[in-house]
């Protein structure tokens, strides 16, 4: 223990032992033992002091201190010896500091709002040592992992485990180095033994799984499909120095022999958290200092003498109210004027949202197409190819620039064996999608393994009003449309025009497609089933409550459903629609540019009949799917970016009800609920066929012309614009 930390630790026992009979409670929270200085705070509210105290717990606090709170560089001594020892803001630990475990465990680095977050090194009471990223006490980020038995891991990190692209190393002298999930080892990735061998391939849940190929250090190799199950495995050996193959050699020994003594050291666990810490305050003081207004400040929970949670604040009118630890400083929190105080919204009162869908599984009418689906995916993205650049020749781009793969049940030189039916497999423009998953930053394995893992595809209940079926991925990540032939050469024509729009704008709004195939089953019938494979947008930690497709028309805009049956999964339309959307003035300056882009892109492609997709999370619930990450203040596991996990405020309107056109857009009433705001321009690929333009001559007949969706892409372009720019506005606030 350091002399600092001794003398420190005798002044407080000392403290404690001279008070232990006095039971009388103080009015304040420090009473100063020494004053060393005063100065003027920046906000020129009050001073600064310096306090040595003993708090009514045992607690010890001694450091700069502001308007009863610990403020600027301080030392907070718990009765169960944690300790920290740096930088405060109004009774947060902020800033720069060094946290301390009674195990002798220690935190050295950056902390918000309580948590360790930022840079820092964990040095654990067994020996183990982290540098690194954190986000709200997780190693988030990259980082190094130095273990006690003498390993070590490098790389990407996510919520305390090890997850994206890291190397693990042994002591003796084996490593991996590749793709993780969730502390295993998962996608491609190299596996090195300290004898020559190594395997590369495919992983899942840290063993072999796919494709792969293991060599030897003599030079022979065994290339196959592998499985931790036998019969699932197959693949052709060959001796070093021929191209003949034996199957002298059973691959299961690298999962009974090679693998077992490449054991991953677990990462050590943390007791309690800094976060978990808790300053003890007299309850007369936190209420005294709610009536000034400083509970909402970002500060840690406080709890009274006799250790009650105190997690409320009076309000002007005298009421408790329950106060979340989401304050002002919170990532992205807007504060709310005056009328919006005045006039509170009712709280709503939202069904928790349930898992869409329905899992396909065997016995399900379309369980042999996804299994032919998956099939195709990983034969596609686990193919060898050379690395995808972004600058594409215009052959790439030619529709006659497709890929047919024949897979029979029994397997062949270039597919695995599978238990679906023979079928085609048809890749459209495979260099294009390769360089757009490139730029949309998609990892191939994850891909890969998000569609074609263990875990079945789901079925959305109905299909579009296109007739086109969706499929979602189990982690929700990516949806899988079926599409018309004729949506599918749309897309082929504008796929140039389509690259280089996303290429040019990092934040278009425009629907992110990963792949266009074609399965075509064999038999009589020679069916075909064309798909594309995009971005789910409201794949998020966030639930979405509410969600709404909007095209900017009226007529057959609603859905008519009273709100007891309104779901969260209900796609709700134009006239349904009761919120005006605010958005912060930086953020509202790039939507407005970018939705003119997006929308002039499609204009010059003769597209219309798209819609805004805009879901709702609102903030004063509790529902999320991954934990209730809003309550702890800063949930940033998932980046902001435009129209992803966007902070923003939802203004209650209510329409007028005169005259015989409905009104598109209400008024607003200035009744406000916190959200995050999804949103992107979907259905891009309906061009102004014949089909529409006899449409909108029919509907013209009997409808207003501006009120239906069929009409020239010019019109509906500037139509969709006018509308979505009174939607969303700036907030002023």
């Amino acid at each position: 223990m350091s002399k600092e930390l001794n003398s420190i630790v005798k002044a407080w026992e000392a403290t404690v032992r001279k008070s232990a009979g006095n039971k009388k409670r103080t009015n304040s929270l420090f009473t100063p033992m020494s004053v060393a200085h005063v100065d003027d705070d920046e906000n020129g509210s009050g001073g600064t002091i310096h306090v040595e105290k003993i708090l009514p717990n045992g607690d010890f606090y001694t450091g700069q201190c502001a308007d009863n709170l610990p403020n600027g560089q301080g030392k907070y001594l718990w009765t169960d010896g944690c300790m920290y020892v740096g930088q405060w803001s109004k009774g947060n630990i902020q800033g720069k500091g060094r946290f301390s475990w009674p195990s002798g465990a220690t935190y050295e680095g950056n902390f918000k709002g309580g948590f360790m977050d930022g840079k820092g090194t964990y040095i654990g009471f067994s020996g183990d040592t982290y540098k690194g990223s954190w986000v709200m006490n997780f190693k988030h980020g990259e980082g190094k992992e130095n273990f006690p038995n003498g390993d070590y891991y490098e790389g990407e990190w996510r919520k305390g485990l090890q997850d994206g692209h890291g190397r693990y190393q042994w002591k003796n002298g084996n490593h991996y180095i590749g793709h993780w999930k969730s502390g295993m080892f998962y996608g491609n990735g190299t596996m090195m033994w300290n004898n020559g061998n190594r395997y590369d391939g495919c992983w899942e849940l840290g063993f072999p799984k796919g494709n792969g190929t293991f060599r030897w250090a003599d030079g022979s190799f065994y290339v196959g499909v592998w499985s931790k199950e036998q019969k699932e495995q197959s693949g052709t050996y060959y001796p070093a120095g021929s191209q003949s193959g034996n199957m002298d050699w059973d691959p299961q020994e690298v999962f009974s022999e090679a693998l077992e003594e490449c054991k991953l050291c677990p990462c050590e666990k943390v007791t309690i958290f800094p976060s978990d810490k808790t300053l003890h305050l007299p309850e007369g003081d936190l209420l005294q200092q709610s009536r000034k207004g400083n509970d909402g400040s970002g500060r840690p929970r406080f709890t009274s003498a006799d250790g009650r949670l105190s997690n409320y604040s009076v309000d002007s009118d005298g009421s408790g109210g329950r106060r979340s630890r989401e304050g002002s400083e919170s990532l992205g929190r807007l504060p709310l004027d005056a009328s919006a105080r005045a006039r509170k919204p009712p709280p709503l009162r939202l069904k928790t949202p349930k898992r869409q869908g329905v899992t396909i599984a065997k016995g399900h009418k379309n369980y042999e197409l996804m299994l032919n689906l998956q099939l195709g995916i990983r034969h596609s993205v686990g193919r060898p190819a050379p690395s995808a650049s972004l600058d594409l020749k215009s052959s790439a781009f030619d529709p006659k620039e497709k890929v047919w793969t024949k897979f029979p049940p029994e397997g062949s030189k270039h597919t695995p064996p599978h238990q679906s039916c023979e079928f085609r497999w048809k890749d459209y423009c495979p260099v294009v999608f390769r360089a757009l998953r490139k730029l949309f930053k998609v990892d191939p394995a994850d891909y890969m393994l998000s569609i074609c893992g263990n875990d079945a595809l789901r079925e959305l209940s109905s299909p579009g009003k296109s007739g086109s079926f969706f499929y979602l991925t189990n982690d929700d990540r990516y949806m899988i449309k079926t599409m018309k032939k004729s949506e599918t050469k749309v897309f082929l024509r504008m796929l140039p025009a389509y690259y280089n729009h996303v290429r040019s704008f990092e934040n278009t709004l425009v629907a992110k497609f990963y792949g266009l195939h074609c399965v075509r089953l064999t038999g009589a019938a020679q069916k075909k089933v064309r798909f594309v494979i995009m971005g789910n947008l409201f794949c998020s930690e966030y639930a979405v409550h509410r969600r709404f497709d909007l095209k900017g028309s009226s007529l057959g805009r609603t859905t008519d459903k009273p709100e007891s049956e309104i779901e969260p999964t209900t796609t709700l339309k134009d006239l349904d629609l009761n919120y005006m959307f605010r958005l912060q003035k930086t953020w509202f300056q790039e939507f407005c540019r970018q939705v003119v882009r997006d929308c002039d892109f499609l204009e010059q492609e003769r597209i219309m009949d798209y819609s805004m997709l805009v879901g709702l999370h609102f903030r004063q619930t509790a529902s999320y799917r991954g934990g209730d990450l809003d309550n702890l203040g800063d949930p940033r596991w998932a980046p902001i970016q435009l129209g992803i996990n966007m902070p923003a405020r939802a203004e209650v309107t209510v329409r007028s009800s005169v005259g015989e056109t409905p009104q598109l857009v209400g008024e607003p009433t200035g009744e406000m609920y916190d959200i995050i705001i999804f949103f992107g321009i979907i259905d891009i690929l309906q061009d102004y066929d014949i089909s529409k333009k006899l449409e909108h001559a029919y509907k013209s007949i009997h409808y207003d012309p501006t009120s239906i969706s069929a009409v020239d892409p010019r019109l509906y372009s500037r139509r969709f614009r006018d509308f979505i720019f009174k939607v969303f506005v700036e907030d002023n606030c």
